[in-house]
């Protein structure tokens, strides 16, 4: 038995559901149906438990509330109650549960037959009777109070924002100013080098791959791997144990919060990357570690015939269950957890799709979008879906509600294929370039709906795109078999690492026309973190499983030019609004000032029909009329900027461009380059009477200065 820790307890409340601490106890309660009995067991630094059936049960809610219980207490719950999976009942009181609610989880798992509510090699009917406590990880009673100071929201604007796609522990991993101790955790992400990297670098928000408590899957601890993404939650109200630098129970909340109010203080959104659509609990198959214990039949969605079986959505063994009521709470009441209390300034849901399935199908105005939309706190956060999953209907790129945001694939697809040369893109690009109408205005959304990305985790980096064909992922231990199966881009003719120097040249031209293009799009665009850098995978496109150096930020090997690149390019778009646009472009004359944008052919011809529908046409230049920004900004002042030509040049050979007879007062100059020799423009004026060479696969932006200046 535990010493001090009292055995009296009270019956408490059933509301808030986890463990909360009021400065002299603490209140416990746990959601169960099925639940005939649930024991309170605090366990100690020698892993010895102390037990205490919760004495009360309100509307489905168990609860007791115990004084003298305090912040560092670890806990879980066993639950008794039916045994049957034919029926979907899996309760099984040997098993040492985790809080759904904890807001602080330590340990990791211990892989253990013991985990399993069934005898392994035996049908899962006879229930397994190990004790599982010794083998799991335990939640922890954390302290509610901390000093946030005069911290505030960044709230940066929508159509203002640059995410950047980070894993905290890769990002810092092997940062050189650094100390050892803090590298890979919150503590090294809030940083003064790495804030202030981020700061020049321009980004305004960072996206936080996952940071829910997960868990490293079996099959990967064997083969010697982690489950470095963390696309595996068992914990939704946990920040992850593993990112923490300091030991005591609970400490990663703390450490947590301070990485947020130290980005804040830098002006950086924070942004969850959140998998709310399955479990690390896996199929009928899979272990006993949480909601299949509590409540299985409530937690999760099984075949309705069959109820033995998971339906899975996610392609990960099982799917939530978002008809269930009390499921929905748990999402929401974690959502309006990490903003009220943890301070993050919005989410990025995984497999998004899956959110909207009441029935089989996708549902738009399902009862979780439904419960976004009414809800005061999370409806006014950033909202990015990832549209789709892997069930039938589960692509639904620009079907989202309207204060979402969304991954464009589209734009990821569209992108790579017109760089590539890719034959019948241009009317394609020219609609994700201006960002993607045909896919959110009729929802009355704005181009800041579509979340712009070349590259993300899942795949390839950036500089391995323009330098493989083929995946490489041998490390992963699946003999290749894994990842995504066609690059979609263009190796630049040799794979690898190559010393050719025309080879080199064109891969850092092909990394700066997708950077460049990313960034003068309409739309939110979205840096995969080391992109900026020439961050190699050496080819692998699924380094999920890959807690090392082939995943980590290689801070001694950081292609200066091209970093340099990037920072001149977000700077570039930050202050040139024509290229983040608050409102559509109308393609038509806006109050007196001309055509908003204009769409031009090599030769100066305006572009037809027919020339949008030539399958071999592989350059085109854009107009973009800095007078005709319709929409004041959030100020209400009237935006002004100056005007553009942008000259695209996928082609394999130089093109001339002759420049079209448009605002007659202005004479246009080199304003930025993708070649990768151009480190400033040139400060040769453009003659509009000359035709212009544009070197092959490359960009040119010139910007209209008065003629008289």
């Amino acid at each position: 038995m535990n010493e001090g820790i009292p055995l009296r307890v009270w019956p408490g409340r059933p509301f808030p559901l986890g463990a909360s601490f009021d400065g002299a106890g603490t209140n416990f309660a746990l959601f169960s149906e099925v639940a005939e009995r649930v024991e309170l067991c605090l366990v100690d630094d020698q892993g010895r438990e102390t037990r205490v059936d919760l004495p009360e049960v309100t509307s489905l809610c168990w609860h007791g509330y115990l004084p003298d219980v305090y912040p560092g207490q670890r806990y879980g719950f066993r639950v008794h109650g039916p045994w049957d999976p034919a029926t979907g009942h899996r309760c099984n009181p040997a098993k040492l549960l985790l809080d759904p609610y904890a807001r602080a989880i330590e340990g990791s798992i211990e892989w253990n037959p013991a985990l399993y509510p069934y005898n392994l090699g035996a049908e899962d009917d006879s229930p397994n009777l190990e004790d599982s406590a010794p083998f799991v990880p335990k939640a922890v009673v954390a302290n509610p109070f901390f000093d946030w100071g005069n911290d505030r929201p960044p709230s940066v604007p929508k159509h203002n924002t640059v995410i950047y796609e980070v894993h905290v522990r890769g990002f810092t991993s092997q940062h050189p100013d650094l100390p050892e101790e803090i590298r890979g955790t919150y503590a090294a992400l809030a940083s003064p080098p790495v804030v202030a990297y981020l700061q020049q670098l321009g980004v305004t928000t960072v996206e936080l791959l996952p940071v829910h408590e997960f868990v490293h899957d079996h099959a990967l601890i064997e083969r010697g791997l982690r489950n470095y993404w963390g696309y595996n939650s068992i914990g939704f109200f946990a920040p992850h144990h593993e990112y923490a630098r300091g030991i005591a129970p609970g400490n990663q909340v703390l450490e947590f919060k301070q990485m947020v109010r130290a980005l804040h203080a830098a002006g950086i959104e924070v942004i969850l990357d959140v998998v709310y659509n399955h479990t690390a609990e896996g199929n009928h198959l899979g272990p006993m570690l949480s909601f299949k214990g509590i409540d299985n039949a409530a937690f999760y969605r099984l075949v309705a015939d069959d109820p033995r079986y998971y339906m899975d959505y996610t392609g990960t063994g099982n799917t939530l269950n978002m008809r269930n009521p009390f499921v929905l709470q748990l999402i929401m009441d974690s959502l309006r957890y990490w903003v009220t209390e943890m301070h993050v300034d919005g989410f990025r849901f995984d497999l998004a799709a899956t959110l909207a399935r009441e029935l089989h199908d996708v549902d738009r105005l399902s009862a979780f979008f439904d419960l976004v939309q009414q809800d005061p706190i999370v409806s006014q956060v950033k909202l990015i879906a990832e549209p789709w999953d892997v069930g039938d209907g589960g692509y639904q790129v620009g079907n989202f509600p309207p204060q979402w945001a969304e991954w464009n694939g589209k734009y990821r697809d569209t992108v790579r294929d017109f760089w590539r040369g890719e034959d019948q893109t241009l009317a394609d690009f020219a609609n994700r370039f201006t960002g993607s109408s045909d896919l959110y205005q009729n929802s009355r959304r704005y181009p800041s709906a579509s979340v712009n990305f070349v590259t993300a985790h899942d795949g390839f980096t950036l500089r391995d795109l323009v330098s493989y064909n083929e995946k490489h992922n041998e490390a992963n231990g699946e003999e290749n078999r894994d990842g995504e199966s066609h690059n979609r881009s263009w190796n630049c003719g040799v794979e690898g690492d190559t010393d050719d120097p025309e080879v080199l040249d064109l891969r850092a031209r092909q990394q700066r026309n997708f950077l460049a293009t990313l960034f003068l799009s309409q739309g939110i665009p979205m840096l995969l973190h080391g992109d900026e850098a020439g961050r190699t995978q050496s080819g692998n496109n699924n380094a999920y499983c890959q807690d090392n150096q082939t995943s980590w930020f290689d801070w001694s090997a950081v292609d200066e030019s091209l970093l340099e690149f990037t920072r001149r390019l977000i700077a570039f778009r930050r202050d040139h609004p024509v290229f983040h646009r608050r409102r559509w472009f109308q393609g038509r004359p806006i109050r007196g000032v001309g055509h908003d944008i204009a769409w031009y052919k090599p030769g100066g011809g305006e572009m037809t029909d027919e020339d949008w529908d030539t399958g071999f046409a592989k350059s085109l230049l854009v107009y973009l009329n800095g007078e005709g920004i319709a929409a004041p900004d959030e100020w209400g002042e009237h935006v002004h900027d100056s005007s553009f030509l942008v000259c695209f040049n996928a082609h394999h050979e130089d093109i001339d461009f002759t420049l079209p007879d448009i605002e007659p007062g202005l004479r246009w100059t080199e304003a930025l380059s993708t070649l990768p020799d151009a480190a400033e423009p040139s400060p040769t004026p453009a003659a509009s009477a000359a035709p212009i060479s544009v070197a092959p696969r490359s960009i040119l932006v010139l910007i209209g200065v008065p003629a008289e200046a």
